[in-house]
């Protein structure tokens, strides 16, 4: 009997340090506790036997997706509408995802598809990177498809080419081209370097124009957006474009004016 008693407390140890490293792999899932979620081999395994929905802004699928995939942005003011007229015509469960373990998308995009009274959805909240490292055959870079998991940049890579707000705006001169990627919202009619820089979309197209005009003119390019969430995926085109010479400001127009 006291050696029942000695085991029993080891094994709530055991199951506690289990459930806590659960959490600690995807702690907004406590946030969510109505929300179904599946895990990566899961959904690959079920894949064509599930609609799966990438709920992030439009660059960042166009940037890095999950093959066959759909695309639905989370603020799209016909979300709802658009997926039960989805349902209507596919009866198959629905898998949300985003970008990964601390990403919310995925879970709004199913407690707002089950307030559309929408059943069978699911958050698939380890994310585009884990599926694209497990299942590279089955992802799109860029519009590519396999995708070569060597070619999912480091933050390594993307801390190599951050200033800080103080150093970024110490940067610009004649030298530098100043880009502001914010969006029309976003902005809020406030410019951080009047006269001194450019506003261009999240638009490939026009990104190639300012990409090859300092590659022309040796100048280097200085990126912000609004809290340095978009460079990350900015950062795929420029080094596909072979640009060398650019920076981002570190937490973006939020963090340069200090709220």
């Amino acid at each position: 009997m006291n050696s029942l008693k000695n085991i029993i407390p080891i094994l709530l140890l055991l199951l506690h340090g289990t459930s806590l490293s659960a959490n600690e792999e995807f702690p907004v899932r406590a946030l969510y506790p109505k929300v179904s979620t599946i895990e990566l081999d899961e959904l690959y395994n079920q894949r064509t036997e599930m609609l799966i929905i990438d709920v992030r802004s439009t660059y960042e699928y166009n940037t890095l997706h999950i093959k066959d995939a759909r695309h639905l942005a989370l603020d799209d003011h016909d979300f709802v509408t658009t997926l039960q007229q989805w349902r209507q015509s596919d009866p198959r469960p629905l898998a949300f995802y985003c970008n990964g373990h601390t990403c919310k998308k995925s879970y709004k995009a199913a407690q707002k598809a089950m307030k559309g009274h929408i059943d069978m959805v699911y958050a698939y909240d380890a994310g585009v990177f884990a599926w694209t490292r497990a299942y590279p055959d089955e992802a799109v870079l860029l519009g590519k498809n396999p995708v070569k998991p060597s070619r999912l940049l480091s933050k390594e890579t993307l801390e190599a080419h951050m200033l800080t707000p103080e150093a970024f705006g110490q940067r610009i001169g004649d030298d530098t081209i100043v880009l502001d990627i914010r969006d029309t919202i976003q902005k809020n009619s406030i410019n951080l370097f009047p006269m001194r820089q450019r506003s261009v979309p999240l638009d490939n197209t026009q990104l190639k124009t300012y990409i090859d005009m300092a590659r022309n003119k040796n100048k280097t390019l200085l990126f912000y957006d609004a809290v340095g969430k978009q460079i990350r995926w900015l950062q795929y085109y420029l080094e596909e474009e072979g640009a060398k010479n650019y920076y981002f400001m570190k937490g973006g127009a939020k963090a340069f004016l200090g709220y």
